[in-house]
């Protein structure tokens, strides 16, 4: 059995980018490139209109009023009108291109029109975006690293791309494990069972942390059955999530269900919830195994699920696991011999531990906003000292 903190850094050693594919653009909102985005196109593509008026030459303003004859017009998304001779104008509208020689664009407010003659009173700013002043043909706009959020995703549609290299999504299998198991739904109707609460939490979880989850199942604890499925979950998946069956006891078949190829990346973790957590591969695919009972195995998943699956995606892994201080609203007990971690809630700025903290508690999961980190050991501390957490 080892400390949170290896298992924490023998976890991130294979939260590791997966392979890249290409996507359309219109699709990559939240991935993560994996090749830079280079522009292939200039923007804007021509001299155009920040605002609606009239493009003319700065030179014919020298004299205000000035009376200029207008000789056209020009719209975005068309070519740019004929060249500007002096003495004319072109009434022009915002992202339109202007006509070769102007060099200015007049607001319409500041303009009386007459006809064909426009008489412009104030000469205003210029009004004018210049070609490539956001960026040009051939420079490099985002980084490989890059998660797509809405403002890159406007860069990389903007640099006329119809696709870019992300990050493949790892595909992640959820199996949960234990007869007692049944669908939401259907529990009251069959003595001794109880509904399957974790998976649809896991699968949020995952997808959040830019994984997408294949398949769920819920298998009763049958060792034969449960083989066939983990072949079939190793074959489809990058990172296969079991919950239950990690203890001893006679239905316990979370790591048998892998047979001899399971290679452990860690067996056991001294931590409180969550000790039977484990890690391990089957060839190239990943398998986590989580406690079955309901607060260990989401204490759990944030540790390890969460950060594994981001950094499969091309996130930052390690980023989603710092921990951060604040002040106890609470006393907290001298703890075990075990780290152990709370689950708390927020009382203004002050964290307070939950009343329940069973492992096989529910309800004050949806209270439950921070984990509060207890080393082995500790002296029991007072309300207003400080405390590390981690947002839950």
């Amino acid at each position: 059995m080892i400390s949170l903190d290896e298992a924490l850094a023998r976890m991130l050693a294979v939260a590791l980018p997966l392979d890249a594919e290409s996507v359309a653009t219109v699709d990559a909102f939240d991935r993560v490139l994996a090749a830079p985005v280079v522009a292939a196109i200039d923007a804007p593509r021509a001299d155009s209109s920040a605002m609606d008026g009239y493009a003319v030459r700065r030179a014919d303003l020298s004299v205000m009023p000035a009376r200029l004859v207008v000789v056209g017009e020009s719209y975005a998304g068309t070519a740019a009108p004929p060249a500007l001779a002096t003495g004319k104008a072109v009434r022009i509208f915002t992202g339109a291109p202007l006509p070769t020689g102007a060099d200015h664009v007049v607001v319409q407010e500041n303009c009386d029109r007459d006809g064909d003659v426009v008489t412009v009173r104030e000469a205003g700013d210029g009004n004018v975006r210049l070609r490539a002043g956001d960026f040009d043909l051939g420079d490099v706009l985002l980084a490989a690293g890059t998660r797509l959020g809405a403002g890159a995703l406007v860069v990389a549609a903007g640099a006329d791309l119809a696709e870019v290299k992300v990050v493949r999504q790892p595909c992640v299998v959820i199996l949960g494990t234990g007869d007692e198991l049944v669908s939401p739904g259907s529990a009251r109707e069959r003595p001794g069972t109880i509904p399957e609460s974790l998976s649809p939490a896991l699968a949020g979880l995952v997808i959040a942390a830019g994984g997408k989850v294949t398949r769920r199942e819920q298998l009763a604890d049958d060792l034969s059955t449960l083989t066939a499925i983990a072949i079939r979950a190793i074959e489809e998946a990058d990172l296969v999530i079991v919950t239950g069956g990690a203890s001893v006891g006679a239905r316990d078949f979370a790591k048998p269900m892998f047979g001899p190829a399971l290679d452990f990346v860690f067996n056991k973790v001294a931590m409180k919830p969550g000790k039977p957590v484990w890690l391990g591969r089957v060839g190239g695919t990943l398998v986590l195994g989580l406690p079955g009972n309901p607060s260990s195995a989401l204490v759990t998943a944030r540790l390890f699920m969460t950060p594994l699956v981001a950094g499969l995606a091309g996130r930052d892994a390690a980023g989603s696991l710092v921990w951060q201080t604040a002040m106890l609203g609470a006393e907290l007990p001298a703890n075990g011999a075990r780290e152990t971690l709370l689950r708390a809630r927020w009382d203004g700025d002050l964290l307070v531990p939950l009343i329940s903290q069973d492992s096989s508690s529910q309800l004050m999961l949806a209270s439950a906003a921070a984990l509060i980190r207890r080393p082995a050991n500790a002296p029991a501390i007072g309300a207003g000292a400080p405390a590390d957490y981690m947002p839950f």
